[in-house]
Parts: structure tokens; C-alpha cells; sequence
């Protein structure tokens, strides 16, 4: 036999089992051999896996790739770092019906823009560009891509509310019986033509983006639970798996809502994923609920069959001025989301309205002084905002006055003060000194602080802050949690306000603390666990499997900080800049279904040109 690919001396993890030391021989998109000294004559490539770890393909479960995959199905960012399947179609959104265009309602671009923070341009040439109006047809179009990793797709919940009822209805009333039913007939249909499951959305953070509906959500949360009980019934029925976000500023309707996993109450469990276990840190109990609700329901009085995702870095969150995804749980920063992006003059006739002004004072200020039940929330970290407002906490990343960037907003703001009073600092340059005198001299304090930043720079400012996850050690006992489930990258979305396309690693490198039975342990949260939960074949890299599969070098994965790699790039593909990760080194090898993506921190010249990775369907239901 002639191998097309031989990997030698590698150090094998899989499936959980002790690792290895082995060669690795793959032929025609399959691992053929696994064993010591394999003829490297046999081989029409041979690549040196001494010291290395081999180790199957990385799962991404919770991505919004449905969008890059129409202009760079190759999918860059995650191939580089070792992923090698992702799921698509999360919170609610997706491509499935086309672009749904229809009595002057441009569904993608309406939904997309704020919930996935993806300027309307783009999204506007991605649905020009759509060709199929129905779910078979859709899945007819990823199988003929050119995909890079393989792809996994769920059914929308919001695009199919909006097939049933149309768009305006959708999020004005609730639908008929009728209606109900039609949702449940396109939902058992997709589920049997290979969609993995149904995705819906409750977190208060999504929100339209066209006139006159920006106030309100998407409209998988205008359904209420006889609507979500009906469709998860279809789900549970076909064996497929629901994933969803929850109503998190209402414990009771959480519980209600995911209740719906167990088969005690509704005779077999429903396999359910729910974004996310965070470590938030306004709120220090979240976390400790999300872990009790995970175990409650799985638990032999309820039978459940439940999956908190937990992401396995700090929730590190871009903003651009005010444009953010936590700005939208907060009224009077959402009234800023609420305009295009492009319109600056929008957001500057809001900040300059006096009863908008007085309504963010109050909003910025609440429980910050004085004696007040906020403040003993906040004293507590008991507060119901992701967004804690903390100056000392929002570091500035890109600004027009560049000796500002890398301060905190805190630091900012003490140089203003120091400038107002007289004390100017040794290092306060004319155009500083010019530039506080001119727009700062008002600012009497914080609130006033953030009203002027937001006025003078607006979207041209860039900064950052670190809402949940700031314990790195927390992370490491959620990602080792068994009953948790590591996702919740956020991929291909927010692509200014997210960089998580290296959090496999990330994970990776947490669980390395513990030494090789850690990393065993990791390497099948991140690889075998999510296959099963999908119900698909991937995830393994035993003799006969297809050859998804990667190399790591422990050594560069010990000193790399995923903190310090993100870069700003602009993308050809969306005419748009990108926040991405940078993890040269670690990765020394991709292989997609047998092909070599990516080696030596260089992509393959066919990556993108050929089909690589393949549309994965459910295996059939038991």
C-alpha cells in the first residue's frame, strides 16, 4: 500500500485513552494504519510528528459562519488553529430559507446586523447572492462548497417563525395554531434531511436592525413556552438536539423553559445545549446556579439529557464607541445601537438631548454612590448587567489621540481631572492638553466623562473589557467540569467585538496544568463528547476513521498567550477590519478528511479551491 500522508512519532491522544507514541498512516481520506515504524517508503508524504501531540480534529459548536462560508468557505481563522468542524445556524439565526426577501423585509441584514454586529453591506452582498429559497436546496448548497472545515447546521428558529408567518407578524403577534403546525412540518422535515437540530434564542442582547422594529428582538423571542414546547416535542421525537440561550434576568422562566430536557416529565429526554456558563462578574451567583441547574436536570429525578457550554477563556468584549453586544441589555446604550453604524450624526443628536442625557447619568451612576439597595448589589456583585461600568476596567485598544491607547478609561479620566485643576502631567503634550480643554472642561464626573468620550470619538475609539471569566482558575474547574460541555466561540460573528477563534487551544493549554491525563480528558471534550452530542462520525482517529486530524507541539502551546495574540486585520472578504488570533507555531498541522490545510503556519494553495471538509448529518435516530 502507498499512503498519501504519513505522520511519524507522534505522540497520540484519543478517545480519552492513554496516550501513545505511534505513526500514523492515511490513504484516500482515511486512517489506515496506526502503529510503530511504518515504512516511510510507503508514503507519498511524510511529516515528522516527534514530540508533537496527534490528536482528532477540533469541534467548534457554537459558530455564525452561515455568512463567511459564502465568500471564504475555507473558513481561515478556525482551520488555522486546529479546528476542523463547526456548527452554524446558532441563536435562531441562519441561511436555511434563503434570504427570505419578501414585502419589503431584508431578513438577514435585519437580524444579523446588531445581533452579530456584521456592517449591512456585507450582509446586504451575501443575500444578493443567494440562490435557493428552502431547506433541501440550502443543504444542496453546502454540499457544494468548497469548505475548508467540515460543517454542521441547525434549523433557525427565528428564520422559521419568519417562513411561517412572515416578517412583520413574526415579531408583532403570536402565531396561529396553523401556523404553529406549519413551523413543526418545515422543522420534522429539515431534522430528517440532515439539519442536527433547532436553535432558538432568549438572551437580552439581540435586537433587530431596520425602522420601524429596532426596539424590538429577534423574533424567536416574541414565542412563548406553548410555542417552544411544541417545537421541542417535534425535536425530541426525531432524536435530534435543541440548542439554546436562556432568559437569564428570569431564573423561574430558565428553569420552566429547560425543564423541557427532562424525560421524566415528557416521557424521553430531549438533548439540549444551552450557551452559557459564565463566570460573570457582576454576578457571582450566575455561575453557581448555571452548575446547580446542570446538575438538577440531569439528575435521575428529572432524566435529563442537558450541556451548560462553557467557554474556555475570559469574556473579553471590543467596542467600538458604544457599539457592542453588552450595550444592548442596557436601554440607554442600546438607543445608540439602535442607529446604523455609518450614522454618526444619529448618535450625536442623541447625545446631545437633555432628557437622554439625564436618563445615562442616572444609568451610568446607579449604585456607584450613597446608600441605596443598587448599592448593595453592586457591592455584593449582585447586579443584573453583564457590563459593570468600571472605568478601571475598560482598557483603550485604538484612539484618535494615540497616548491615550492602552489606558484605562480610569487613567483617561484622571489625566482630564489633573488638566481641569492646573496639575498638568509632565507628559501631557499640547494636542492633549488642547483636545481636554476643548471638549472635557464640563466633565464634573464619570458620567459626564463617558457622554464626552462617546461624543468626541464615537465609533473611532475602540476599547475593551473583560465581563466575566476574569478568574483564569475558575475557567480551568468549568472546562474540566464533566458536566459541562466546552463551546461558545461566537466564530465568524462580532467582527470587531470578539476574537475567540483560538479558545480550543486556550483549552488545551489549561488542561496541560494537569499533565497528559488532563490533556487525554480535553482532547475528548473538545473532539469525541461534542461528535456524540451532534450524532455524527467524527471525533476519534482509530483505524478506518475519516482523517480529521491535527498535530500540536506542546512546547510553543505552554508559552502561548491567547490574550496577547489578538491582532486587528482588515478582510478582503468583508471589506471590513476583523479581530483575529494569531497562534503560529502551535499548530503544525491540519488535516481535513485526509487533506493537508494547513502546515508550517502556511495554508494550502488548494484550501478554499477544492472541497475539503464535507456537510455532517446526524446518524440515524435510535
Amino acid at each position: 500500500m502507498t499512503f498519501d500522508l504519513l505522520i511519524k512519532n507522534a505522540r497520540v491522544f484519543n478517545d480519552n485513552e492513554a496516550p501513545i507514541t505511534q505513526d500514523i498512516a492515511i490513504k484516500d481520506g482515511k486512517i489506515v494504519c496506526r502503529d510503530n515504524n511504518i515504512d516511510e517508503s510507503q508514503a507519498s508524504k511524510v511529516v515528522d510528528g516527534t514530540g508533537k501531540w496527534a490528536m482528532p480534529g477540533l469541534f467548534d459548536i457554537h459558530t455564525h459562519y452561515d455568512l463567511e462560508l459564502e465568500v471564504a468557505p475555507s473558513l481561515p481563522e478556525s482551520t488555522r488553529h486546529g479546528t476542523t468542524t463547526v456548527v452554524i445556524a446558532n441563536c435562531s439565526l441562519g441561511l436555511a430559507f434563503g434570504n427570505q426577501r419578501k414585502d419589503g423585509a431584508d431578513p438577514i441584514v435585519d437580524c444579523y446586523a446588531r445581533v452579530e454586529n456584521i456592517p449591512k453591506q456585507v450582509l446586504r452582498a451575501c443575500a444578493d447572492n443567494v440562490s435557493w429559497q428552502t431547506p433541501d436546496e440550502y443543504i444542496e448548497h453546502l454540499e457544494s462548497l468548497n469548505l475548508g472545515p467540515n460543517i454542521i447546521t441547525m434549523m433557525p428558529h427565528s428564520m422559521l417563525r419568519i417562513e411561517s408567518m412572515g416578517f412583520e407578524a413574526s415579531v408583532n403577534r403570536d402565531p396561529t395554531q396553523d401556523e404553529i403546525d406549519d413551523m413543526k412540518t418545515k422543522l420534522r422535515d429539515g431534522l430528517r434531511i440532515g439539519y442536527a437540530g433547532f436553535s432558538t434564542d432568549a438572551l437580552p442582547f439581540h435586537y433587530l436592525a431596520n425602522q420601524p422594529n429596532c426596539h424590538k428582538t429577534i423574533p424567536t423571542q416574541f414565542a412563548k413556552y406553548n410555542e417552544i414546547k411544541q417545537l421541542t416535542q417535534v425535536v425530541r421525537e426525531e432524536g435530534s438536539l435543541w440548542q439554546a440561550t436562556p432568559p437569564k434576568d428570569s431564573p423561574v422562566e430558565v428553569f420552566k423553559t429547560f425543564l423541557l430536557s427532562s424525560g421524566r416529565l415528557h416521557g424521553k429526554p430531549l438533548k439540549t445545549t444551552v450557551v452559557a456558563a459564565l463566570d460573570v462578574a457582576t454576578n457571582r451567583t450566575l455561575i453557581k446556579l448555571t452548575r446547580l441547574l446542570n446538575k438538577l436536570l440531569n439528575s435521575t429525578l428529572l432524566n435529563g439529557d442537558f450541556y451548560m457550554q462553557v467557554l474556555g477563556a475570559p469574556f473579553k468584549i471590543w467596542s467600538d464607541g458604544a457599539v457592542t453586544p453588552i450595550a444592548e441589555e442596557i436601554p440607554e446604550l442600546r438607543a445608540l445601537n439602535e442607529t446604523d453604524l455609518e450614522d454618526r450624526e444619529a448618535r450625536q443628536k442623541i447625545l446631545q438631548d437633555s432628557d437622554y442625557i439625564k436618563a445615562f447619568r442616572e444609568m451610568w451612576m446607579k449604585g456607584k454612590t450613597g446608600f441605596s439597595i443598587a448599592r448593595l448589589k453592586r457591592k455584593l456583585r449582585l447586579e443584573d448587567y453583564a457590563f459593570d461600568r468600571d472605568l478601571a476596567q475598560m482598557t483603550i485598544d485604538v484612539c484618535p489621540q494615540k497616548n491615550w491607547e492602552t489606558l484605562t478609561f480610569e487613567q483617561v479620566y484622571e489625566r482630564v481631572l489633573s488638566c481641569k485643576s492646573g496639575k498638568i502631567q509632565d507628559d501631557l503634550s499640547q494636542n492633549e492638553q488642547s483636545l481636554i480643554e476643548r471638549d472635557f472642561f464640563w466633565v464634573a464626573d464619570e458620567a459626564d466623562f463617558m457622554l464626552q468620550m462617546l461624543r468626541t470619538f464615537d465609533t473611532d475609539i475602540s476599547w475593551y473589557t473583560v465581563t466575566a471569566n476574569r478568574d483564569i482558575e475558575t475557567v480551568r474547574k468549568l472546562l474540566m467540569d464533566p458536566t459541562l460541555l466546552p463551546g461558545f466561540n461566537d466564530c465568524g460573528a462580532h467582527l470587531t467585538n470578539m476574537a475567540f477563534y483560538d479558545v480550543n487551544l486556550r483549552s488545551l493549554k489549561l488542561a496541560a496544568e494537569g499533565g497528559e491525563v488532563d490533556v487525554a480528558y480535553m482532547v475528548k471534550r473538545l473532539t469525541k463528547d461534542p461528535a456524540k452530542v451532534f450524532n455524527v462520525n467524527r471525533g476519534t482517529i482509530y483505524e478506518g476513521d475519516t482523517a480529521d486530524l491535527i498535530l500540536i507541539d506542546p512546547k510553543a502551546l505552554s508559552a502561548y498567550d491567547g490574550e496577547a495574540n489578538v491582532q486587528r486585520i482588515y478582510r478582503d472578504v468583508f471589506q471590513h477590519q476583523q479581530l483575529v488570533n494569531r497562534s503560529d507555531g502551535v499548530v503544525p498541522l491540519v488535516v481535513i478528511n485526509g487533506n493537508v490545510a494547513w502546515q508550517d503556519d502556511e495554508f494550502s494553495a488548494n484550501l478554499g479551491q477544492e472541497q475539503f471538509g464535507n456537510l455532517l448529518k446526524p446518524n440515524q435516530a435510535a
